[in-house]
């Protein structure tokens, strides 16, 4: 009799690890695609991070030289051409920056960094 119920209790244990052992594949597999799904939501939060500082640079650009030009009507067409090329290359700089291609400016503060050395001027 207790040959009977032993033997009923191993296979419930064996079963019970093979639903287990399912569950963790399950899990894995779960925790795989929360992880990608998590990296592509970082990139397209960057990516809007990006297009929106780059719009807003050549806005900046473009409205600063319109009202040059409204101010100043001698510099009618070139303030807004200049100033709409200095908001695209700032625009540039900071997607280049925001991507890791070119370096912040340094500090003004005059605190120092990792090597000691005062940053700024």
């Amino acid at each position: 009799m207790t040959d009977n119920r032993e033997d009923g209790l191993e296979e419930r244990r064996k079963r019970l690890s093979a639903d287990l052992a399912a569950r963790r594949v399950e899990d894995a597999a779960e925790a795989k695609r929360d992880a990608q799904s998590e990296e592509s939501r970082r990139g397209v939060a960057l990516g809007f991070k990006i297009s929106s500082e780059f719009i807003a640079a050549v806005a900046v650009g473009a409205v600063l030289g319109y009202l040059l030009g409204l101010v100043w009507p001698a510099s009618k067409p070139w303030g807004l051409i200049i100033f709409l090329l200095l908001g695209f290359c700032a625009g540039v700089l900071n997607v280049l920056r925001a991507v890791g291609m070119v370096a912040a400016p340094p500090s003004l503060t005059g605190e120092t960094n990792k090597n000691g050395k005062k940053d700024g001027r």
